[in-house]
């Protein structure tokens, strides 16, 4: 499982994919977040604005990335 540490409080699910290289612009984090392609603890996340904190884990084509401080 890939990791990506974060200073603040949390993270968009948007920002999260790019900083995790899952995909190169936030438009196309937009896409594959309202198409139903992303879950988030296991769930489908269909807003991109969705904030994630520290141990939240999200997922796309079978990749999984776990949100951590520091």
């Amino acid at each position: 499982m890939k990791e990506i540490r974060i200073k603040d409080e949390y993270i968009k699910l948007g920002q999260a994919m790019k900083l995790a290289n899952l995909v190169d612009s936030g438009v196309d984090a937009k896409f594959v977040i309202t198409d139903g392609y992303v879950t988030v603890n296991g769930e489908k996340e269909e807003r991109r604005g969705r904030k994630l904190y520290p141990g939240d884990v999200f997922a796309y084509r079978g990749e999984e990335v776990k949100v951590v401080c520091g």
